[in-house]
C-alpha cells in the first residue's frame, strides 16, 4: 500500500475534519512553524508526529514517510 506522504496525509486530515492552523497549534506548536510544515520548509519532529497520531488519527506511518522532495534527492 502506497501512503501519502505527511504533508498529503496533513493536509487531508485538516479537510476531512474542517481544521484550520489555528487548530493544529497545540499539536505543531506556534502558527509559523504549522506553514512551515504544511509548506515542506521544515520536518515533522517526532513530538509532532505522536501529537498528530494520538490526536488526529493519522497513521503514523504515513507521518514518518520522508516528504516526496527529500525522496528525490536522496
Amino acid at each position: 500500500m502506497d501512503l501519502p506522504d505527511p504533508v498529503a496525509a496533513l493536509k487531508y486530515e485538516m479537510e476531512q475534519k474542517g481544521l484550520t492552523v489555528k487548530d493544529l497549534e497545540p499539536l505543531i506548536g506556534h502558527p509559523n512553524r504549522v506553514y512551515e510544515i504544511l509548506n515542506g520548509k521544515r520536518s515533522l519532529t517526532l513530538t509532532m508526529i505522536w501529537r498528530l497520531h494520538s490526536e488526529l488519527g493519522i497513521p503514523a506511518e504515513s507521518l514518518i514517510k520522508p516528504p516526496a522532495s527529500s525522496r528525490a534527492i536522496a
